[in-house]
């Protein structure tokens, strides 16, 4: 079962019709106005993907949540209702909240994994971000970690940090294939993976930065 085919109980897409708020007429549950007052409707309970008229996946064509969102953000934004009834600016502000939190989960492939599997009732490391209790991925994490450590050069850090980024690809591979063959286990095992590569990457950075860039070499006359 590919990812596309799970379905996600609680909020997804709203279904049915509804009653605009300002003149009663029907509308679809999903619209953003009335197709009959052109009145802005409130957001309604739905999951991020539902909210940007995406399939429910990992894998998404991130230029396509681009397109989606911004297109939203132009009918929403809250300036484009400055002259409207204080009801109305303060539906498109809801609205745009909403927006912007669908699409900062679902921009970045971490935030995006982690609220797949919330959506499925998974938790990736409950525990909190200090405890690791897979052995394995305690242990990979402890070399990186001595590698960084011992870099002590800015081409040594620069190599970690190569190395790290280079892991980050493996494992969004790792998650967008789990999630693909319905494997939420390893999904969220990868996913918790992540979360560790991503702040070394941001560490390997950090490090490399405390070393200065190699000087040129002279021209030579």
């Amino acid at each position: 079962m590919n990812d596309v085919a799970h379905k996600i109980t609680g909020a997804g897409q709203p279904d049915g019709i509804v009653a605009c708020w300002s003149c009663n007429g029907p509308i679809a549950a999903d619209a953003l106005f009335c197709n009959t007052c052109w009145a802005v409707q409130p957001p309604r309970p739905m999951d991020h993907f539902a909210r940007l008229g995406l399939d429910i996946r990992f894998a998404i064509d991130t230029a396509e949540l681009d397109r989606r969102y911004f297109a939203r953000q132009r009918q929403l934004h809250p300036d484009r209702f400055a002259t409207r009834t204080p009801r109305e600016r303060a539906i498109s502000q809801n609205q745009a909240v909403c927006l912007n939190e669908a699409y900062e989960a679902l921009k970045d492939p971490l935030s995006r994994a982690t609220y797949l599997l919330k959506l499925r009732g998974i938790d990736t490391n409950p525990d909190g971000c200090n405890t690791i209790k897979d052995p394995t991925l305690l242990m990979e994490q402890m070399e990186l970690r001595e590698g960084l450590a011992a870099a002590d050069t800015r081409e040594a850090a620069t190599q970690m940090l190569r190395e790290a980024e280079a892991h980050v690809n493996q494992s969004l591979a790792h998650i967008g294939g789990a999630f693909a063959a319905g494997d939420l286990d390893t999904a969220g095992r990868e996913t918790t993976r992540l979360k560790y590569l991503v702040k070394l990457v941001d560490e390997a950075r950090t490090r490399r930065a405390c070393f200065a860039p190699a000087a040129a070499a002279p021209a030579q006359s």
